[in-house]
């Protein structure tokens, strides 16, 4: 058996969320397999304060009909009926509705379009979103103009979709995205993430990414963001279009082919421990990640203090490192010494296997790398005591 039939593939991870909408699902896909989510979503949604682009696409949608609409909730699809009303395009966009396909997202974006005199095409009882995606991929979109009714957050995944299948998509954004009410969580994220305590991050739209970035910016973190974003944190995007705030800062990124949640997850599952140090260590195979280690197969949890040692120690596995040197990477210091060889032994403990960790008498510590040559010769060592 695999060892992550065990544990999981993102057991020993944790992985940020900054998705407002569709977030609990998608922790949810995240912790199944294992990972330890810190959600803090970078948006909230309002609605419109200025009408300029819901006018300016409600007239391009009477001016020239589409293929497809798709309304997404019922409350934005109200909005935007009672707003052409108010404009004077009511009863042009009635009429442009009746004659094209109308999808409507779950029984209350249905019951939107009959009150307003409509009938829908097609609606799934799921509320999905992924659903409708793959009715109207099913049809086939190239040289299709699709307009699709926006509620706040976008949709992860699904107008890039449409587009990279050829189709023209026309977004009639009836809210706007604006900073959580609450910025406390989003700050946590922040600084979880500088502290590199994050194997990755995840953006369902370009906004929440800008809005971390801006955030870090006003807080005075920005370069540390980005430091951390482009050296230890893996990013990972539901799409290009999502993507484009942190390539403009010179942020890579990783995108699954299909842009959608489920692919993200498993993007992840096979990113993460690909990324992971994985070393043949005193007879035993061992791969190191964030809060964890995996040792032939089988997790173990290891306290913060013995995480930072043995990343310290992975960074040059079989070379000496001396106890300053790993003082100075202890989470907040320590007092002295001692407390290097407290957490050395508290780390032999969660490993299971003292032997991973060599003392090298006078001199420090060292990964027990079973490799010839890829440590310094000749350098004292007492057991693991």
């Amino acid at each position: 058996m695999h060892e992550d039939e065990h544990h999981g593939p993102l057991a020993g991870f944790t992985v940020g969320v900054t998705a407002a909408r569709r977030a609990e699902e998608f922790g949810a896909l995240l912790e199944r397999r294992g990972a330890a989510v810190v959600h803090a979503p970078a948006l909230r949604t309002v609605p419109l304060a200025d009408d300029t682009e819901l006018l300016a696409a409600t007239r391009g949608i009477v001016g020239s009909a589409p293929d497809v609409v798709v309304a997404t909730t019922a409350v934005g699809f109200r909005g935007w009926i009672e707003a052409a009303d108010g404009w004077g395009l009511g009863d042009r966009l009635t009429v442009v509705l009746r004659g094209v396909e109308l999808l409507a997202r779950g029984p209350k974006a249905k019951g939107a379009v009959r009150a307003a005199g409509l009938t829908e095409a097609w609606s799934p009882a799921s509320e999905s979103m992924a659903e409708v995606l793959d009715r109207l991929l099913g049809e086939g979109v190239e040289g299709r103009r699709i307009a699709v009714q926006l509620h706040g957050e976008p949709i992860p995944g699904f107008i890039e979709s449409l587009r990279g299948a050829g189709a023209e998509v026309i977004a009639v954004p009836v809210y706007r995205w604006e900073a959580p009410e609450d910025i406390a969580p989003l700050d946590r994220l922040l600084d979880t993430i500088l502290a590199r305590d994050l194997d990755a991050l995840t953006f369902t739209s370009a906004p929440a990414a800008a809005s971390l970035l801006g955030r870090a910016e006003r807080r005075g973190l920005l370069p540390e963001l980005l430091s951390a974003l482009r050296d230890d944190v893996l990013v990972a995007c539901v799409g290009p279009v999502t993507a484009l705030p942190l390539r403009a800062r010179g942020i890579g990124t990783v995108q699954p082919e299909r842009f959608r949640l489920a692919p993200l997850v498993q993007l992840l599952c096979r990113e993460l421990p690909a990324r992971a140090h994985t070393l043949p260590l005193a007879g035993h195979r061992v791969q190191i990640r964030g809060h964890a280690v995996v040792v032939d197969g089988a997790l173990r949890p290891v306290p913060p203090a013995g995480m930072a040692l043995l990343h310290t120690l992975a960074r040059r596995p079989g070379w000496v490192v001396s106890r300053a040197d790993l003082l100075r990477a202890l989470p907040g210091g320590g007092a002295d010494e001692h407390a290097v060889e407290t957490a050395v032994a508290r780390l032999r403990a969660a490993l299971g296997a003292p032997r991973l960790v060599q003392t090298v008498v006078k001199r420090g510590y060292r990964l027990a790398l079973d490799t010839p040559g890829d440590g310094p010769a000749g350098a004292p060592v007492v057991g693991p005591g």
